[in-house]
């Protein structure tokens, strides 16, 4: 077995691939990006891909949720809540006033955008890959960098930590999801995720959708939109369900999903996670 993750390692994927039950005894292979860990999975060169696609501060990963509709073909099979700690590190030596330069991946430098403003206002910010990938320019690179990542790219790339739990909010949550071919059977205590586009904007389009789920007691825990980049005002609505896909309510919720309209994707049936501590 192996499982693509957003590398290379020391990133907070890698943390999460060694706290998903199925994924942890798989070979983990790191690529570059969000889609080039999600293409190897449609290729058959892994067998999972471990990606995140919320944050509790950031919210959604958008480019994640176009892959899952945009290129169709993989199932989510788990969900992963992982606790996100932010530590700013930097070459041994430097000190905080010495920092002109802060890397990261975008949504870090989202999650610490109160930090970054308070303490480090003159800085330039550059986004990089990844977490590490940003450990390593700064590890390898010229004075005066810091980069914003895991504790574990500390020992990693031989950097020291200027700062800590840097993030906006003490609660910093990403939730990641496992992708497979299939999705999961039936636990009893499930989530499945949905996208669908409707035919044209009308009143009350979303709100007859949303009704097939409220008529048969299935709570939902996540509705968003995303544009379907093809025409502005056009969009792809992504919802959450708490149940399996089979269960008869949400089996029949389905159906009157799928007359009302215009795409729909089951994107798959999984247990619900809590928190990793």
């Amino acid at each position: 077995m192996r499982v693509a993750y957003l590398g290379p390692p020391g990133t907070f994927s890698e943390e999460a691939v060694s706290r998903c039950e199925l994924a942890r005894d798989a070979e983990p292979v790191p690529h570059r990006t969000f889609a080039d860990a999600y293409e190897a999975l449609l290729r058959g060169e892994a067998d999972l891909a471990l990606l995140p696609v919320e944050n509790s501060i950031e919210g959604s990963i958008g480019a994640v949720l176009d892959l899952l509709v945009h290129r169709p073909g993989a199932q989510v099979r788990r969900e992963l809540l992982l606790p996100v700690r932010q530590v700013l590190l930097a070459p041994p030596g430097t000190r905080l006033e010495d920092v002109r330069r802060v890397l990261s991946h975008p949504q870090p430098l989202g999650q610490c955008a109160a930090f970054l403003r308070e303490r480090l206002a003159g800085a330039a910010l550059e986004p990089t890959h990844s977490t590490a990938d940003a450990a390593q320019k700064v590890a390898s690179g010229p004075p005066g960098a810091a980069a914003i990542g895991a504790r574990a790219a500390a020992a990693r790339f031989g950097l020291e930590i200027l700062a800590e739990d840097i993030q906006d909010a003490a609660e910093n949550v990403t939730r990641f999801v496992l992708l497979a071919r299939q999705d999961e059977a039936p636990t009893g205590r499930d989530r499945t995720s949905i996208a669908f586009t409707l035919d044209r904007d009308r009143p009350g389009g979303l709100w007859e959708v949303i009704g097939e789920f409220a008529q048969r007691g299935l709570n939902l825990s996540k509705v968003e939109s995303r544009p379907t980049k093809r025409e502005v005002g056009h969009y792809v609505f992504f919802l959450d369900f708490e149940a399996h896909r089979s269960d008869p309510a949400a089996a029949a919720a389905l159906e009157g999903v799928r007359r009302r309209v215009h795409h729909m994707y089951v994107l798959g049936s999984y247990p619900r996670s809590e928190a990793a501590r």
